[in-house]
């Protein structure tokens, strides 16, 4: 601390007056801060200790009191259909997100680094988001006549002399369901990847190139890591949507395939909102770990 010299009045005026801006630049701080904080209170923490609330309350067929009870929760965790719907969200999560991630990186890649011109980079990102142009249903329920026996897929793989017979597990089933969400949350791979390894340097790649390395050194040691934020970024987009999903899955699946969106969806038309906060709870649980295990792997306050 630096010390002021009381006989110097002027040493004094100036160190009331430091003091007195760093009070207001705190208090700038906070003003900023505080449409934020409101926004997360009201929209985010006050749901989510609603939601805990209401999972505990007494369900009954068609009522719901406040009386607390752990039965919805021992329901849940009891019942082989409940937990086998978790594991099946878990697992067409982790079979969407690296299908994803196999097919968006090699054309993040293409878009990023081989696309030298700023206008055809955006020409061709802009090209990813096309099928946003229309409604999420009508994409969804396209796939439909696509993959159903008679469909285009089965017919092209006939005429080409592939197959004999239609292959019947490409519609109603998880493989269709595979198929229609990688369809529609790729872009969401794409995007960040591309961003990432659009800003790499260039320089770095010339530099290695002349010091001997080769093109997948040069991949494995320079673009991927450089690029590893984007793919976090893309991994934590995709699994937000995909965990949440509900409305695909039931379009492609004729409801044979239920995620725990889909049980939400079933529990709160039965106005058993209980029972619906519980797997709410339990699939807000399983997106923050793993969007917790994501951002362990990737600093993104310090990469980006």
């Amino acid at each position: 601390m630096t010390d002021i010299n009381v006989s110097n009045p002027t040493e004094i005026k100036s160190g009331t007056q430091g003091s007195s801006l760093k009070a207001k630049i705190d208090k700038g701080r906070y003003f900023l801060l505080a449409p934020g904080v409101l926004w997360m209170v009201l929209f985010l923490i006050i749901p989510l200790a609603m939601m805990v609330y209401v999972s505990f309350w007494t369900q009954t067929t068609f009522a719901v009191n406040s009386t607390l009870t752990t039965k919805s929760w021992v329901t849940f965790f009891s019942s082989e259909t409940y937990m086998n719907a978790l594991f099946r969200t878990g697992r067409l999560w982790l079979t969407v997100l690296a299908l994803t991630f196999i097919i968006g990186y090699p054309v993040a890649l293409y878009v990023g680094q081989l696309i030298r011109s700023e206008t055809l980079r955006t020409i061709l990102l802009v090209t990813c988001v096309i099928p946003f142009w229309t409604s999420f249903l009508i994409r969804v329920l396209a796939w439909r006549p696509m993959l159903g026996k008679e469909g285009a897929v089965n017919i092209v793989l006939q005429k080409l002399g592939i197959i004999n017979t239609p292959i019947e597990v490409l519609l109603f089933t998880e493989v269709s369901v595979v198929i229609g969400l990688v369809q529609i949350y790729v872009v969401f791979m794409v995007g960040p990847i591309a961003f990432m390894l659009g800003r790499i340097d260039h320089n770095l790649i010339e530099a290695a190139r002349d010091l001997g390395a080769s093109t997948w050194t040069i991949f494995r040691k320079i673009i991927f890591p450089l690029s590893l934020p984007g793919v976090a970024v893309g991994a934590i987009f995709v699994s937000v949507m995909v965990l949440g999903e509900f409305a695909t899955p039931a379009a492609l699946s004729g409801r044979k395939v239920n995620l725990l969106g889909n049980i939400i969806v079933t529990q709160v038309g039965s106005l058993k909102w209980a029972f619906a906060a519980v797997v709410g709870v339990v699939l807000t649980v399983v997106m923050a770990l793993v969007i917790t295990a994501l951002l362990r792997v990737v600093n993104l306050r310090k990469e980006l």
